[in-house]
C-alpha cells in the first residue's frame, strides 16, 4: 500500500462519489480518503474518511493534503427543478465557487499534483443545435444559476493552475444515471413501468447520457494519464438517443410495449406556456448531445459499458428494487 497513490474523493457519499469510491477502495492501486459531512458507515473498505460541516469558503482541511496526489471533487450544491433559494446564484456561489476555491488552494498549498473538478454539461448550455454537438472548444453558455457557478469555478481553478502549478481537469457529464439513480431519471422509469400510454411517440431529438460506470472509469484516465492535465473534458456513452427511443428501450426491459403516442412537439410547446414551464418543456424536446472525440484522441479512451448494457443494468436494479 506504501506505493499506492493517495486520493481525496469530495461527494463520496452521492450517486457518483460512492460509486468511484468503491471502485477506487477495491483496486487496490490507491489509498482513499474521503471528505464527508457526516461520518459514515457505508463502506467497510473506506481507508479514511474526513469530516467537515460544510464544503465551504471557510473551511480548513488542516493537514488533510499532505502527501495527496490527487483530488476529485464531486460535492456541489446541486441543481433542482423547483429552487426555493431566494437568491439561487448567491447561494451556488457559496459552495460551487468559493468552496471550490477554497478547497482547490489549500489542496495545492500541500503539493497537490493533480485537482479534477466534475462540473456539468450545463456550462456548454442548455440545448444544441441538431448536427452540433457540444465540443470542448466551443464558448461556454451557461443559462442558469447552477450552470454559471460551475463555470465560474472551472474559471477560477484554471487561474489556480496557473499560479501554483497544480494540474486541474475539468470534466463536463451530461445526465448521469445507473444502478439507484435518483431524480428525474427514475422518475421516467418509474412512469415507463405503469405501462399507461406515453405522449412521447413524435420526440425524436438527440440527448447525451453517461453511465455511472462509465463516468467513474474515465475519472480513473484522469487521476494518472499524463495528457488529462489541465484539459476539459466532454464525455457521454457515446451513442445519442431520443426520448422516445429511451423510453421504447426501457419498456421493452420491463417487459412492456412502447405504447407511445405521436402527440406533435407544437403541442408540448404549447402547454409549456400555458403552464409556465416552457423552460421545462423545451429541455425535454430539444437536443442536448456532447461530442467525446476529445477523450477518445487525447486519452485513448473508451466507455466501457454501451449505453444499452448501462440500462439493462440501471432498469434491473430499479426492478429489484420494487419487488
Amino acid at each position: 500500500m506504501s506505493d499506492s497513490l493517495r486520493v481525496v474523493v469530495t461527494g463520496a457519499s452521492g450517486f457518483v462519489g460512492a460509486r468511484l469510491l468503491s471502485t477506487l477502495c477495491n483496486s487496490g492501486k490507491f489509498n482513499v480518503t474521503s471528505i464527508l459531512r457526516s461520518r459514515s458507515s457505508s463502506h467497510e473498505k473506506m481507508l479514511d474518511e474526513f469530516t467537515v460541516e460544510s464544503i465551504g469558503p471557510q473551511t480548513s482541511y488542516g493537514r488533510l493534503f499532505d502527501g495527496v496526489d490527487s483530488v476529485v471533487h464531486l460535492a456541489a450544491r446541486v441543481h433542482v427543478m423547483n429552487e426555493y433559494s431566494e437568491d439561487p446564484l448567491r447561494d451556488f456561489r457559496e459552495v460551487n465557487v468559493f468552496g471550490t476555491v477554497n478547497l482547490a488552494r489549500q489542496a495545492a498549498s500541500a503539493g497537490v499534483r493533480r485537482f479534477i473538478f466534475i462540473s456539468s454539461v450545463k456550462v456548454s448550455g442548455e440545448r444544441t443545435e441538431q448536427g452540433r454537438p457540444f465540443v470542448e472548444a466551443m464558448r461556454a453558455n451557461p443559462e442558469d444559476a447552477y450552470g454559471q457557478s460551475k463555470f465560474e469555478a472551472e474559471e477560477a481553478l484554471k487561474e489556480i493552475a496557473k499560479e501554483t502549478g497544480m494540474e486541474v481537469v475539468i470534466i463536463r457529464p451530461p445526465l448521469v444515471y445507473g444502478p439507484g439513480v435518483k431524480a428525474n431519471f427514475r422518475s421516467l422509469i418509474s412512469l415507463c413501468n405503469t405501462g399507461f400510454p406515453l405522449p412521447f411517440g413524435s420526440i425524436h431529438n438527440r440527448r447525451s447520457l453517461i453511465y455511472v460506470d462509465n463516468l467513474v472509469d474515465f475519472i480513473l484516465y484522469c487521476i494518472s494519464h499524463p495528457a488529462a492535465a489541465n484539459e476539459t473534458f466532454l464525455v457521454s456513452d457515446r451513442e445519442d438517443v431520443s426520448i422516445a427511443a429511451l423510453i421504447s428501450r426501457i419498456r421493452k426491459l420491463q417487459g412492456r410495449r412502447s405504447f407511445l403516442l405521436p402527440v406533435p412537439t407544437s403541442l408540448f410547446t404549447f402547454a409549456g406556456r400555458l403552464t409556465g414551464k416552457t423552460e421545462v418543456v423545451s429541455r425535454l424536446v430539444s437536443d442536448l448531445s456532447v461530442d467525446s472525440t476529445k477523450a477518445s484522441q487525447l486519452l485513448d479512451w473508451t466507455p466501457p459499458y454501451s449505453l444499452d448494457r448501462g440500462l439493462q443494468n440501471t432498469v434491473a436494479h430499479y426492478l429489484h428494487e420494487e419487488t
